[in-house]
């Protein structure tokens, strides 16, 4: 790329990487940097932010607070799908990106700057997450990815340049891992958890308790749905931001969230990550459980197959793409009637569901019970049986 840069806008966390990154990019390139930080909800991790960013050479910081359109524009779209990617992950990272990579670029547009700049890695999926949006906002972006860049290809050459421009950094020989954290979850990966043999240990978790030090007490709790959203929980409304608080307060509290997985990278590795996501793993059940009862057969059938392509769209980084559009449009309508209330009790670990009701159900005790009744006639039956067998007695006279 032309080093003919003036400003760039730089997505930052102050950790190691992004650190690093913004004193390269000054003295690389020989000019401005804008450093732009997201609120989405790990909290504390921004409270040095300006201070460190304008200290390690920044002209300008935003830190942002976005939780709320977080949650209510990525996270509760995602979770009206029952979004999950290889059956476990429930997409925390991949849909913070393109709501980052937004922002950024509105702040590259106010800010008049020739180029953005990221923090991921060559080997990583958030590189891909972060272009394509990046493209997608404007063709005419100039991207500056130094993890493609530089020589300073490991974790070790990072610390000794930050060492060396007297740059604070969180990673220690205690914490020899990476995390990301956000409302929905928090990740960790690299570093000893890169052999998928060995196993996290307890106090690498910040969202929950093990299950084993969980209460000895269950808790019941009950959520509110409208339209395939959470709305209320025990009778309490909270907006998106606060509902997701207080599930993983809940979900914390009890050891329910934890998940362990290798999963397949869209750049075509395999990578061990260890995920913390309480409050998501009760409300997709939750949800769940709300759809058995209010969802069309077909339509929950249609929608459940396109799961797997609409999961690994969002990994993949193309949230702002046509088929995206496409396929979260059709997920609104099916949840139209997606209202009611599910009971669930919270347990060393585990969410299980104790009941759901609605105005909404399909579910009609009158036809399923297994007592007497007078509005199904069972020998209707046999000739459902019998045409639906037609093809299966032909192929066997066939055969023969």
């Amino acid at each position: 790329m032309s080093k003919n840069i003036n400003k760039v806008v730089l997505a930052y966390s102050g950790g190691l990487d992004t650190s690093v990154i913004l004193k390269w990019l000054i003295e690389e390139y020989r000019c401005e940097v804008v450093t732009f930080s997201a609120d989405l909800g790990q909290g504390e991790e921004l409270d040095f932010i300006d201070e460190k960013a304008k200290k390690t050479g920044a002209c300008k910081v935003y830190i942002d607070d976005l939780v709320e359109e977080f949650v209510s524009d990525y996270v509760f779209p995602a979770f009206r799908a029952n979004a999950v990617y290889e059956t476990q992950y429930l997409l925390g990272t991949s849909l913070a990106r393109p709501l980052i990579a937004k922002r950024q670029m509105e702040i590259a547009e106010i800010e008049g700057a020739d180029a953005v700049s990221h923090g991921a890695t060559g080997k990583g999926n958030d590189q891909v997450r972060f272009e394509l949006s990046y493209y997608s906002i404007n063709p005419h972006i100039k991207v500056i990815a130094p993890w493609r860049e530089w020589d300073l290809t490991s974790r070790t050459a990072l610390t000794n340049f930050a060492k060396k421009h007297d740059i604070d950094v969180p990673t220690t020989p205690k914490k020899p891992y990476s995390t990301d954290g956000n409302l929905l979850h928090i990740s960790y990966e690299g570093g000893i958890l890169e052999d998928p043999w060995a196993a996290p240990s307890d106090d690498m978790f910040a969202l929950t308790v093990s299950p084993k030090d969980a209460p000895d007490e269950s808790e019941i709790i009950e959520i509110t749905f409208k339209q395939g959203d959470p709305v209320a929980i025990n009778g309490k409304e909270l907006s998106p931001g606060d509902m997701l608080r207080e599930l993983n307060r809940l979900g914390g509290k009890h050891g329910v969230g934890r998940i362990d997985i290798v999963e397949n990278r869209f750049v075509g590795m395999k990578s061990r990550g260890v995920y913390e996501t309480p409050g998501g793993t009760i409300l997709r059940l939750a949800h769940l459980a709300m759809e058995s009862i209010t969802l069309d057969r077909e339509v929950m059938h249609l929608r459940d197959s396109l799961i797997p392509q609409y999961a690994k769209i969002i990994y993949n980084g193309f949230w702002f793409t046509p088929e995206m559009k496409i396929l979260q449009n059709m997920i609104d309508m099916t949840q139209q009637n997606v209202n009611g209330v599910v009971r669930l009790e919270l347990y060393k670990g585990n969410c299980i569901i104790l009941g759901r009701k609605s105005d909404k159900s399909l579910y009609s005790e009158d036809f399923a019970t297994f007592e007497d009744d007078s509005v199904y006639n069972q020998n209707d039956a046999e000739g459902f049986i019998k045409l639906n067998s037609l093809r299966l007695r032909i192929l066997n006279m066939v055969n023969k």
